[in-house]
């Protein structure tokens, strides 16, 4: 069995190897090619944590396994990323364990991934201005992955706690661009891709806000009850997803479901885009966007390379069970 400790694998996976991983298994996903248990997540009634699995077969890749972990809210007081996670890999012809990989950094530059994603697929071609709703610890890996997307020119951000926007201002400075903190009436009026990264149970962006054109990439609601934007906003988008079953029962989506203000048909997969089957943008003045609810495929296909460069550059830890 390998063992990818978490301390290594910020130096073997970089965002093209991420990006490629997530393109490829979404892509999957839209073919049958793979497939994601339902999703078990867990108010556990202590440390006001979130805890559970997500799981997955990949039959093109035979990855299969679980991602272990959660939410803790006080973790960042205590010096710790607020998502703690480990991947578990197996065997697909033998069911025995091949790998446990620390999953941590790999949930962030996989969730980062597939709003890339989003963005390359949908997003309008001559966007300049980036939108950033949030700015936790997952903002900067979202900022980073998101400006290899699009020729942007500015970067603009609004947060609950506005004394934290200086995280954005420091990775848009280190990106060389230039960052202004805006009201949401501000953001949406300027922003021609918005991505809002939070832990919100109540809208925060509403549809009068956004202008036509503009590609939203909702990454942060992935537990029932959780709202990043107006149910209003979901229904006068063309929307798209990681997972269809996901989204409506966990996702962004829930909402304007049970409002009955759209129907499951009415959401796409991205892999069908990517794919092809699926035209994606028609014009312009659409707006696009992507429910990026999180599936355990994507920790997956992270896990399974970072295991393979682990093993190349000699991190990968070998043990006997």
């Amino acid at each position: 069995m390998i063992i990818v400790p978490e301390k290594v694998i910020p130096n073997l996976i970089d965002r093209t190897t991420s990006y490629n991983a997530v393109e490829a298994v979404f892509g999957a996903m839209s073919r049958g090619d793979a497939y994601n248990f339902p999703v078990i997540r867990e108010d556990i009634g202590y440390a006001d944590a979130l805890y559970g699995f997500k799981s997955g077969f990949d039959k093109a890749g035979l990855s299969l396994g679980l991602k272990s972990g959660g939410y803790w809210p006080g973790n960042e007081a205590k010096g710790l990323t607020n998502h703690q996670s480990s991947i578990f890999l197996f065997n697909a012809d033998t069911g025995q364990v091949k790998a446990i990989v620390g999953g941590n950094y790999l949930t962030a530059v996989r969730t980062a991934a597939a709003s890339s994603v989003s963005i390359q697929h949908l997003a309008r071609k001559d966007s300049k201005v980036l939108g950033m709703i949030g700015a936790g610890h997952q903002s900067a890996f979202q900022m980073r992955a998101a400006v290899e997307q699009r020729n942007f020119e500015k970067v603009i951000g609004w947060n609950y706690h506005p004394e934290m926007l200086s995280r954005l201002a420091d990775v848009a400075e280190e990106l060389d661009l230039p960052f202004e903190a805006v009201s949401l009436d501000e953001l949406g009026a300027q922003a021609d891709v918005i991505i809002s990264i939070t832990s919100s149970f109540a809208p925060i962006l509403m549809a009068a806000q956004v202008k036509p054109g503009t590609h939203i990439a909702c990454m942060g609601t992935d537990t029932k009850g959780k709202q990043e934007v107006e149910s209003a906003l979901v229904a006068k988008a063309t929307v798209f997803t990681d997972e269809i079953a996901q989204s409506i029962t966990i996702g962004e989506c829930q909402h304007a479901i049970a409002e009955g203000l759209i129907t499951e048909g009415q959401i796409n997969e991205i892999g069908a885009v990517i794919n092809g089957t699926h035209a994606g943008r028609t014009s312009d003045d659409e707006i696009t966007l992507f429910d990026g609810t999180g599936v355990g495929l994507q920790d997956l296909a992270a896990a399974t390379a970072a295991v393979e460069l682990a093993i190349a550059s000699g991190d990968a830890i070998e043990i006997d069970v």
